[in-house]
């Protein structure tokens, strides 16, 4: 894929400038949620400004961050420089992973998916460089039921919600998708959290690849 295609400036910028509101709204509880109790080597894809690193746990011994916008890239370094464990940051992709296959005990998926072109793409290369039995955290937010869901649907379909937020795609099914791409699903906790001005749902689980 070209580099444009993963240039998003102005969304980029927006989002790590209001990043640390919605983290003290709950959002970083969340992340310390997903990431407890993970060990070994991790691989995290689509790193973002890197508001993950700092909840890493000492029994994790290294993290390969991989970003593939610029300016979110360059915020990840700065904020690997501070984190518990070491990362290193890396610019790449979540359906072309720069890893050699089984290279990592655990893999990090967080708001993200939501985001790749292609889920199954994406989680089949999760698949693909993470050991028998590795683990895949997850946190994202996903496609409602009801009225927000049918919203949720159309702004997909016209794309308007992709372009407005940096190709985010609101009404994925992720935990399907998930399950769809051969992982066999431990933990998928549901709840809404509000982003911004409506409750939208998101899941927190854990994943192992067979």
């Amino acid at each position: 894929m070209s580099a444009r295609r993963h240039r998003h400036p102005i969304f980029a910028r927006l989002y790590a400038r209001t990043s640390p509101a919605v983290e003290r709204k709950g959002q970083a509880e969340h992340r310390a949620e997903m990431l407890a109790g993970l060990e070994g080597r991790v691989v995290e894809v689509g790193a973002g400004n890197g508001l993950n690193f700092a909840h890493y746990p000492a029994t994790v011994t290294e993290v390969v961050a991989v970003e593939p916008e610029p300016y979110l890239r360059r915020r990840a370094a700065e904020a690997a420089e501070t984190a518990p464990v070491p990362v290193t940051v890396l610019d790449g992709v979540a359906d072309e992973i720069p890893a050699p296959d089984g290279a990592f005990d655990a893999a990090v998926a967080s708001l993200v998916l939501c985001s790749v072109p292609d889920q199954a793409v994406s989680l089949a290369e999760l698949q693909r460089v993470l050991r028998r039995g590795g683990e895949l955290r997850f946190y994202e937010h996903v496609l409602a039921t009801g009225r927000l869901g049918t919203v949720q649907r159309r702004l997909d379909a016209w794309g308007i919600w992709p372009r407005l937020s940096g190709g985010c795609h609101g009404a994925r099914d992720t935990a399907a998708a998930i399950a769809r791409a051969g992982f066999a699903i431990e933990r998928c906790r549901r709840f809404p959290f509000a982003v911004g001005p409506v409750d939208v749902p998101h899941i927190i689980g854990t994943a192992r690849r067979d």
